[in-house]
């Protein structure tokens, strides 16, 4: 087959035909007209956001969105989760929760078995999909408007609930890195699905990143730092043209042994808030580096500053 003839059959249906080697600018801005902000995972606790968000205040730099409770929101008390709100809602800072219910949660051990771990994860029946949305629902009634989704089929339904009134208006649904996606044709699926920005595969090459930009107008998450799980490296020295062809774009900083799975997993809820509050001041750190390395090498390029109109911050 004539794969230049495949390529305008791609191109046809909306999807780039291959990877962007020419590595375009990216014309897409955010809302305030800035092309990066800054992303912190593993924000856990109250105590670790407080961190947070002291350390960005000292060092001068914007953190615009946290990655919060990937223990699972179940995990706290309505107490521990409305001083969370109030913390980010005072410093206008976007809160993404991650719902406690999942596969992993779950009886069956399909998941970490070496093939039954490539299906993904995936909520596993209608009583997980219940149980979610009700981590979720709680979620919303204590002020918050941002969610982490990992299933195709919970983010459809949680964006025909927007649709519905069932949840508020604002709310924003965040794709995690563990769906997997990594593609543009996925990435399409993702913003027809309800998507307001997602996370694609870390490893991705630039030219592979700027091929899903040309596919989708949400933002993109896309890590410099990753833990030892899923493969140690980072990408600091990219960060620039990064910017440059992916913009906007959320830059994620999450150094570590592991996440979620595995020896050292750091966001576990016998992980003690003190510990996770140090790590959070050193992902702030790291982030600075990478916009001095930014503005080092691309001086044009844009960090929105705090608290940007269309950030989903905590209605509190």
């Amino acid at each position: 087959m004539d794969q230049h003839k495949v390529e305008g059959l791609l191109r046809k249906h909306g999807v780039p035909g291959r990877d962007a080697y020419d590595l375009p600018d990216s014309p897409l801005r955010f809302p305030d007209g800035a092309q990066y902000r800054m992303e912190i995972s593993g924000v856990e606790r109250p105590e670790v956001l407080e961190a947070v968000i002291a350390e960005a205040q000292r060092r001068e730099l914007p953190v615009h969105r946290v990655i919060a409770t990937v223990m699972g929101a179940t995990l706290l008390d309505r107490a521990e989760l409305r001083d969370f709100a109030r913390i980010a809602a005072d410093a206008r800072v976007e809160v993404i929760i991650t719902p406690g219910p999942r596969s992993g949660w779950d009886t069956g051990r399909q998941l970490v078995t070496p093939e039954g771990s490539l299906s993904g994860l995936r909520f596993r029946g209608a009583d997980q999909l219940r149980h979610a949305v009700s981590d979720i629902l709680r979620a919303v009634e204590l002020g918050f408007r941002g969610f982490l989704v990992l299933d195709e089929g919970l983010l459809w339904l949680l964006s025909r609930m927007r649709e519905e009134g069932d949840l508020p208006g604002d709310v924003v649904f965040k794709v995690s890195i563990f769906a997997g996606h990594g593609n543009p044709a996925g990435a399409r699926v993702l913003e027809q699905l309800g998507a307001n920005t997602f996370n694609p595969l870390a490893d991705l090459a630039l030219p592979q990143l700027a091929a899903i930009r040309r596919a989708v107008r949400i933002p993109l998450d896309l890590h410099i730092y990753l833990t030892d799980s899923f493969g140690g490296f980072n990408r600091f020295y990219e960060g620039a043209e990064m910017v440059r062809v992916c913009s906007p774009c959320y830059f994620k900083m999450e150094p570590g042994p592991a996440c979620v799975v595995g020896p050292g997993a750091l966001y576990k809820p016998w992980v003690p808030g003190k510990t996770l509050a140090d790590w959070g001041r050193e992902k702030v750190k790291f982030a600075a580096i990478l916009h001095e390395l930014i503005q080092e090498s691309y001086p044009g390029a844009s960090l929105s500053g705090w608290g940007p109109s269309d950030l989903a911050v905590p209605v509190v």
